[in-house]
């Protein structure tokens, strides 16, 4: 039999689910609580009906049950941008905007598209990113913190310093905890040593990689360079050629690669080789970044693939 699409509106009370068959046509459409026993319940009555593919959007947070629950039960399930899904269905015309409508407008997405199906994270994953995410949101608000320091009136600059001081602290217990979890998992713990071998690639970028991104070493490298969104796509038409530009992707996971790459073009030689030689050919100096983290995520999707270490001598840090 030919798989089924389905798709999956969810909010905070409600699953709206429709199945769209493999030649377009709509099967049916249904809607469950969205609790443990309507989840439950919903899971079987996908496996049951043959459903090759479950979309579903993003919905702060709202969708994740459900999500993880058609993960633990094998079931392939995509997790869409709704920005992505609005363009699709007004690219159909659909302009009406029910919970049914856009059921059946996300199986429509998965049928039409059939996206890559994401690689969902067990228990520990979920664990290992959430603490991830929470550190770099405490990096980020630290970074704001100190640079509205450098201006502040010196009235509330001892709040400031407070603030920074607090964050520093947590910033600090926040990666502790990652390290602790990262060395009680066999598996985390090769991974991360496998990573950690690559010049550039330290703790924070490891960590990132490795909650942020399950799929390395699993898939091709295009895909992968695709998934990230570090691989420039064409923008041609007829005579004219444009400039190709990187968009989409995971963005968590292009901040830790950038920071990978800007450490590695001093002490990778592969980086260091690749960014030389970009700058000599006039190359703009985020064009030859970008150039390096794509060259280090597919270095670290062998190296995790293989689960053989870096085996290149990386350039002497200076002594200055």
């Amino acid at each position: 039999m030919n798989p089924r699409y389905a798709g999956i509106d969810v909010s905070k009370g409600t699953l709206d689910v429709a199945l769209t068959d493999a030649d377009g046509r709509h099967a049916m459409a249904w809607d469950m609580p969205n609790n443990r026993e309507g989840i439950r319940v919903l899971v079987r009555q996908l496996r049951c009906r043959t459903v090759g593919l479950v979309v579903l959007e993003a919905s702060g947070g709202y969708e994740r049950a459900v999500v993880c629950a058609l993960s633990k039960s094998a079931v392939p399930t995509f997790v869409a941008n709704p920005l992505r899904t609005r363009q699709f269905a007004q690219s159909r015309g659909q302009l009406a905007k029910t919970d049914r409508l856009d059921a059946r407008m996300l199986a429509d997405y998965g049928r039409a598209n059939n996206p890559l199906p994401r690689l969902l994270l067990d228990k520990t994953g979920r664990h290992l990113q959430g603490l991830v995410i929470r550190r770099l949101q405490l990096v980020a608000q630290r970074a704001a913190e100190k640079n509205r320091l450098s201006g502040a009136d010196p009235c509330y600059k001892p709040s400031l310093r407070r603030s920074v001081n607090w964050l520093n602290g947590e910033v600090k217990l926040v990666t502790k905890e990652i390290k602790k979890l990262i060395a009680s998992q066999p598996t985390l713990r090769t991974k991360d040593e496998l990573l950690r071998s690559i010049p550039g690639v330290g703790p924070a970028v490891s960590a990132a990689l490795l909650a942020l991104l399950p799929e390395l070493g699993r898939i091709e490298k295009g895909q992968l360079a695709a998934l990230v969104g570090v691989a420039p796509f064409p923008a041609d038409s007829g005579l004219k050629r444009g400039k190709r530009m990187i968009q989409g992707g995971r963005r968590l996971v292009r901040s830790a690669l950038y920071m990978g790459a800007l450490v590695g073009k001093r002490y990778n030689p592969a980086l260091a080789a690749l960014y030389t030689r970009l700058k000599g050919a006039n190359k703009p100096t985020k064009v030859a970044l970008v150039a390096c983290m794509r060259k280090l995520l597919n270095v670290a999707n062998a190296i995790v693939r293989d689960r053989r270490p870096w085996t290149a001598t990386p350039l002497e840090r200076p002594t200055i």
